[in-house]
């Protein structure tokens, strides 16, 4: 845990108090959002086409296997390469580094709808969807809150790395499609594309805690929610990934399209995945002692 505090001290920065707009994340949002309206006056099926795939490599390989259902719940293994290739997908997605993404949905886990949870509707719909982001609060967590909710990822130098610079594969990305396609490239396959992941995942957080169905009793808000779930890859299927959060499959029935499950999948037959975990529509809700201990295995090396 020290060792790891240590290397966290390298993430830490001025935020404002929880009480205050965070500005700077303000001034992007507002410059991305611009940006997106500005990309439909720019339509083309070429331009739709290249949003679709780069979304996919964000979405789904960066966001859904990679931070979430590896890097968070840890419902499977792959190779360190292949480790580092998804979280680099995900930075893609301008939701923040792994360490602040994994530490604040670990939280959301522990302290699902009650006080303390980072986006919850119980605050207000919109809190839940986008203000909890624009807050001073929101993914700035202090070392000592990372270190003992991430010492998986606190002791690995590339996670800590490329959360304090995770801004860069992006605008890597943004110079490429500049050289390749110009500006029209770069608001489709940048901006646009960044704001639609964007409240793709908030609606996750919002929607799927709002309006859907509920197959498992939870003590929380969560529900299944098919709309969300095909924007998503997968991710609206929120009641069951809640009844069993370290499933790697969160489409439990043949209906349930779930595509970050099938990509974990082909990873398997690759080779690439192992010791993957996998619940059933049928399987009961796993007991509080239970929950916690599999809280703990996620957090542990």
């Amino acid at each position: 845990m020290a060792d790891g505090a240590a290397h966290l001290d390298a993430l830490k920065k001025h935020t404002p108090a929880d009480d205050q707009i965070n500005w700077v994340t303000a001034f992007f949002m507002a410059v991305f959002h611009v940006g997106a309206l500005a990309a439909l006056f720019f339509f083309s099926w070429k331009l739709l086409l290249l949003l679709l795939v780069i979304n996919w490599v964000s979405g789904s390989l960066g966001i859904g296997m990679g931070y979430h259902r590896l890097l968070t719940h840890r419902g499977y293994k792959t190779p360190k390469w292949v480790e580092y290739f998804l979280t680099v997908c995900g930075t893609l997605a301008l939701e923040g580094g792994p360490i602040f993404w994994v530490a604040t949905h670990r939280i959301h886990h522990q302290l699902t709808d009650v006080p303390g949870d980072p986006h919850s509707p119980i605050d207000g719909k919109w809190w839940s969807h986008m203000g909890w982001i624009l807050s001073g609060r929101s993914m700035h967590h202090d070392t000592t809150t990372l270190a003992r909710y991430v010492p998986d990822l606190a002791k690995d130098r590339f996670h800590v790395w490329i959360t304090k610079y995770h801004y860069i594969p992006l605008t890597v990305l943004g110079l490429i499609l500049l050289a390749i396609g110009g500006w029209k490239w770069v608001l489709w396959g940048i901006f646009l594309r960044v704001v639609f992941g964007l409240h793709s995942t908030w609606a996750v957080n919002s929607a799927t805690h709002m309006w859907g169905s509920r197959r498992f009793a939870t003590k929380d808000l969560s529900t299944n929610n098919w709309l969300v779930a095909m924007f998503t890859f997968g991710e609206g299927w929120h009641n069951n990934h809640h009844a069993h959060p370290t499933s790697a499959r969160h489409g439990l029935t043949w209906y349930e399209l779930d595509v970050n499950w099938y990509g974990i999948w082909m990873l398997k037959k690759l080779g690439l995945a192992k010791q993957i975990r996998i619940a059933k529509a049928d399987q009961a809700l796993p007991s509080a002692p239970l929950v916690a201990a599999a809280k703990a295995e996620s957090f542990a090396d």
